[in-house]
C-alpha cells in the first residue's frame, strides 16, 4: 500500500468515526424516549387504578352515615326540643343522640334550634361544635340546612384536633323548619388509608384548600391563589379553625370539568442545597357528590432510571451493529486481497455451513420434540392436580353429607322454637302486648344467631378452597372439626379428651384442608369404636425433634392388623361396607403436599393412633 492510498483513507476513516458516534448517540436518545414513554404509561396506569380504588373507598367511608340526620326529626322529643315546646326533654334527647352515635360509630350527633344554638347533643363534654350551648349559626352546613337544603361541609371545629365532615338536615315542625340535625363524621379512616396509595397524596375541598394529606406541611394550604375576599369568607365561617391558609408549594392547574381534573402533568421541584432536582407526576380524581379532589404525586426518578437503562441498551446495540458492519467490511476487503484463499475458504465454509445446518436441523427437531414432551408433561401434571383437587372436594362433600343428619337435628330444635315464638309474637301484637312480643322476638334473634353459629363452620368447611399454604392454628382447627362432628360423637357416646385447647402450635398448611384431614381421622376413629365397650377419643399436639408439628388422634377401638397397616393408604382400599377408600389416601396426599406426612400405628393399651405431621410456618422457623 503506497502513501497516497493511506492519505486517501484517513478522511474516510474520520467520516466513518463521526457516523458511528452520531448513530450511537441517536440510538441512545431514541431508546431513552421510548423507555421513558413506556415507563410513564405503566406508572400512569398503576396510579390511575389506585386513584379510582381509593376514591371509591373514601366516598363510601365518608357517606355511610350521611343519611342519619334525615331520620332524627322522626323523634318527637327532638322536634319539641328544637321548637322550644318542651325544653325539659333535653336529657332524653341527649341520651337518644348518645346511643345513636355510639351505635353508628360517628364522632357526634347534635341538634340546633333556629338561633343556631346546640340544644341537644351526644357530646356534652368535648370542646367542639357539637357541645351543648355552642353557637353554630355561622357554619355553612347549618345555614344550608336551615334554608331547607342538605348541608355538607368540612370543618375543623373549635377544638383544633377534631376535624370532621359535617352533614346537616333540616328538622321540620309541620311545614316550618324549626331546627337542624347534624352528624359529624370522622375523617381519620381516610387519613389512615393514605398509605395504601404508596405515594404522597392530598384531598382538597371545593375551595381548593388541602384538608387531608399524607404530608403534614401541606395541610391547610390552597392549591390556587386566595383572594382577600375569599380569605375573609374563610375566616368568617371558621371552617379551618385558627389556621391561616398558606400557598401550596407546587403549581397545580385544575380542570374542574374533567373527572381526572385535567392533570396527568409533570412538575419540576427546584433542587435545594446538595440535592438533585425532582420531577413529580400529578394525577387526580373528583370524589362523587362531594366537590372534593384527590391528588397523588408520583416521583419520576424510577421512570428516568428505566429510560436511562433503555438508552444504554440502545447505544450498546447500535455499537454492536456498527462494529458488526465494520467487521463485515474488513472481511470483504481481505477477501478481495486474497482471492485464491477466499475461494478455498468459501468451499470449506460451504461444507461447514452444510454440516452446521444439518446438525441445527437435528437439534431443532430434538428441541421441538423436547418441547412437545414438556408441554404434555405440564398438561398431565395440571390434569393430575385438578383431579386431586376434585377428589379432595369430593371427599370433603362426602364427609359433609355424613354430617347432615346431626346438623339437621341441631337446626330442628331452634327452628321449631322460632316458629312457636313467632306465632306467639303475632298473637301478642294482635292483643296489643308489645312488651311480650318484643321479648319473643329477642329470643328469636338469639336462636337465629345460634343457627348462624352452626351454619358458618359448615359453609367454611364445604367451600372449595385453593391449596395455597397459610399459617393455621391447630387448636382452632380441632375445635371446628369437633363442632362439626359433635352430633356423631354424642350419638356414639364417645368421651373426647382434647388436649389441643391448651396448644398454641401453628402449622404451614391450608386451613380448610387441615380441617378436612382431621374430619377424616376423627370420623374413622368414631367408626373404629362402634363396637368397643370403652369409647375414648384423645387428641393432642406437640413438636418433634425435627421441628415439625404433630397432631395425634387416638381411639380405643380394636386397632389395626398387619394387612390393614400395609394397605391403609392405598386408594380404593377400605374395610367399610360403604365408602370409596379414598379418605386416608387423600389425607396423606394433602399432608405430603405441604411437606408433612400421615402415619398410622397401634397403641400399646389397644386401639389405633394416627399421627399427622406438618411443618411450622416459615416465620416460626429459625434462620
Amino acid at each position: 500500500m503506497n502513501i497516497s492510498d493511506k492519505n486517501m483513507r484517513r478522511p474516510v476513516a474520520a467520516v466513518v468515526a463521526l457516523l458511528a458516534v452520531a448513530s450511537i448517540t441517536l440510538a441512545g436518545v431514541a431508546g431513552y424516549r421510548l423507555g421513558y414513554a413506556k415507563a410513564m404509561t405503566a406508572l400512569m396506569s398503576d396510579s390511575g387504578h389506585r386513584l379510582d380504588l381509593f376514591t371509591s373507598t373514601a366516598v363510601l367511608m365518608i357517606n355511610r352515615l350521611s343519611s342519619i340526620p334525615a331520620t332524627i326529626e322522626l323523634n318527637a322529643d327532638v322536634v319539641s326540643l328544637v321548637s322550644g315546646e318542651a325544653p325539659r326533654n333535653v336529657e332524653s334527647v341527649n341520651l337518644f343522640l348518645h346511643r345513636l352515635s355510639a351505635q353508628l360509630g360517628s364522632e357526634a350527633i347534635f341538634v340546633a334550634d333556629e338561633q343556631g344554638l346546640v340544644v341537644g347533643s351526644s357530646n356534652t363534654t368535648r370542646q367542639d361544635d357539637s357541645r351543648l350551648g355552642a353557637d353554630i349559626a355561622y357554619r355553612p352546613y347549618y345555614q344550608d340546612a336551615l334554608s331547607g337544603f342538605v348541608g355538607r361541609h368540612f370543618s375543623l371545629g373549635e377544638a383544633r384536633d377534631t376535624p370532621g365532615y359535617f352533614v346537616a338536615y333540616p328538622i321540620h315542625n309541620g311545614n316550618r323548619v324549626t331546627g337542624v340535625a347534624t352528624v359529624k363524621i370522622s375523617l381519620n379512616p381516610v387519613v389512615d388509608a393514605f398509605p395504601l396509595l404508596g405515594k404522597p397524596a392530598l384531598i382538597a375541598d371545593r375551595d381548593n384548600v388541602v384538608i387531608l394529606s399524607s404530608q403534614k406541611d401541606w395541610l391547610y394550604t390552597s392549591l390556587t391563589p386566595v383572594s382577600v375576599d375569599q380569605r375573609v369568607d374563610l375566616e368568617l365561617t371558621g371552617m379551618y379553625g385558627r389556621n391561616r391558609i398558606g400557598a401550596f408549594p407546587l403549581t397545580v392547574e385544575l380542570n374542574t370539568e374533567a373527572a381526572s381534573l385535567g392533570l396527568d402533568t409533570v412538575v419540576d421541584i427546584p433542587a435545594g442545597d446538595n440535592s438533585r432536582q425532582t420531577q413529580l407526576l400529578i394525577q387526580g380524581r373528583t370524589l362523587d357528590g362531594m366537590d372534593w379532589r384527590l391528588l397523588v404525586f408520583s416521583d419520576l426518578a424510577d421512570v428516568r432510571s428505566e429510560a436511562m437503562i433503555a438508552a444504554a441498551l440502545s447505544s450498546l446495540l447500535a455499537t454492536f451493529l456498527f462494529t458488526l458492519v465494520l467487521f463485515a467490511r474488513q472481511r470483504r476487503r481481505a477477501a478481495r486481497q486474497k482471492q485464491q484463499a477466499r475461494q478455498a475458504l468459501e468451499r470449506a465454509n460451504a461444507e461447514l455451513e452444510e454440516t452446521v445446518a444439518r446438525r441445527t436441523r437435528a437439534l431443532t427437531d430434538a428441541n421441538a420434540e423436547l418441547l412437545r414432551e414438556m408441554a404434555e408433561r405440564i398438561q398431565t401434571e395440571a390434569m393430575l392436580r385438578a383431579t386431586q383437587d376434585d377428589l379432595v372436594q369430593a371427599a370433603k362433600l362426602t364427609a359433609f353429607g355424613e354430617l347432615a343428619t346431626g346438623i339437621t337435628h341441631e337446626l330442628a330444635q331452634p327452628l321449631g322454637a322460632i316458629q312457636t315464638l313467632a306465632g306467639n309474637a303475632r298473637e301478642f301484637v294482635r292483643r296489643g302486648d308489645i312488651a311480650n312480643a318484643q321479648g319473643n322476638l329477642a329470643i328469636v334473634d338469639d336462636l337465629i344467631e345460634k343457627i348462624g353459629g352452626i351454619i358458618h363452620p359448615l359453609r367454611s368447611f364445604a367451600r372449595k378452597s385453593p391449596a395455597e399454604p397459610e399459617e393455621a392454628n391447630v387448636s382452632a382447627a380441632v375445635r371446628n372439626v369437633l363442632f362439626l362432628l359433635d352430633a356423631r360423637l354424642r350419638t356414639a357416646e364417645i368421651a373426647v379428651a382434647n388436649a389441643c385447647d391448651r396448644s398454641t402450635a401453628t402449622v404451614w398448611c391450608n386451613r380448610n384442608r387441615l380441617e378436612q384431614v382431621l374430619v377424616n381421622l376423627i370420623a374413622n376413629a368414631i367408626d373404629a369404636m362402634n363396637l368397643a365397650e370403652t369409647r375414648d377419643l384423645g387428641i393432642h399436639a406437640g413438636q418433634r425433634p425435627d421441628g415439625r408439628v404433630f397432631i395425634a388422634v387416638e381411639d380405643s377401638g380394636k386397632g389395626l392388623d398387619a394387612t390393614q397397616i400395609e394397605t391403609l393408604f392405598v386408594p380404593f382400599s377400605t374395610t367399610k361396607e360403604t365408602g370409596l377408600g379414598l379418605g386416608l389416601a387423600i389425607s396423606r396426599g394433602i399432608a405430603r403436599d405441604y411437606g408433612g406426612d400421615l402415619l398410622a400405628s397401634n397403641r400399646p393399651e389397644g386401639g389405633a393412633i394416627f399421627l399427622l405431621l406438618l411443618p411450622q410456618p416459615p416465620s416460626r422457623v429459625g434462620p
